[in-house]
């Protein structure tokens, strides 16, 4: 299996550059979202959830992200994971998911656990201008997760910007491949499409 990662800020277009490579590459491809890993906090008030940092490395359960990843690469089925964004509360199923030919996780933290970026065949960085992902992020959050523009901006001065600045930027030297201009790249997914698609059927052939 071949294991990729995509890393970037939020709302520079990591889930549009993994959906594009899923679309190009077809069937053989399953994308993993590192948001479906988020520690389980509901057992706390739904005030007191919608008050923790979401975008520090911490608030993910990397152990159990690893423990998904593994299996996978070891030919296991795991259960699909996910998140309810707007209850703040983890919203898994009973879903089975098998094993791909390849598999793209993306996060923002995706880089974070070295035991995570040593099993990665290829390690993707988006780079895009913090405006363009601070206008990208509005957008999707009022449309797709039923945020105020209040609590966007509240949340994007107290966590989302001093974690990019702390954290995430970082990533970057840890990227085989620096991706810019975002997820909608036409060409690098043309190049890493046929990139991966090489390597598999070396892979196939050996």
């Amino acid at each position: 299996m071949i294991f990729i990662g995509i890393c970037g800020a939020s709302g520079s277009g990591k889930s549009t550059l993994a959906e594009s490579l899923r679309s190009a590459l077809g069937d053989r491809c399953l994308v993993l979202q590192q948001d479906c890993y988020y520690r389980d906090h509901s057992h706390l008030p739904f005030e007191e959830r919608t008050r923790l940092n979401y975008d520090e490395p911490a608030i993910f359960n990397h152990d159990e992200l690893l423990a998904d990843i593994q299996a996978l690469m070891q030919g296991e089925a795991i259960t699909r994971k996910g998140y309810n964004y707007a209850e703040h509360r983890r919203d898994d199923t009973d879903e089975l998911i098998t094993a791909p030919d390849v598999l793209i996780l993306e996060g923002i933290h995706s880089f974070h656990d070295p035991r995570l970026t040593a099993l990665m065949y290829l390690k993707l960085y988006v780079e895009v201008d913090p405006d363009i992902c601070l206008l990208r992020r509005i957008e999707r959050d009022i449309i797709e997760r039923g945020r105020s523009i209040e609590s966007i901006a509240d949340q994007y001065r107290n966590t989302v910007r001093p974690m990019f600045f702390q954290h995430i930027r970082n990533y970057i030297k840890d990227a085989d491949v620096i991706v810019a201009h975002g997820g909608r790249n036409a060409r690098i997914v043309e190049i890493l499409t046929g990139y991966v698609s090489d390597e598999l059927h070396k892979r196939q052939q050996a």
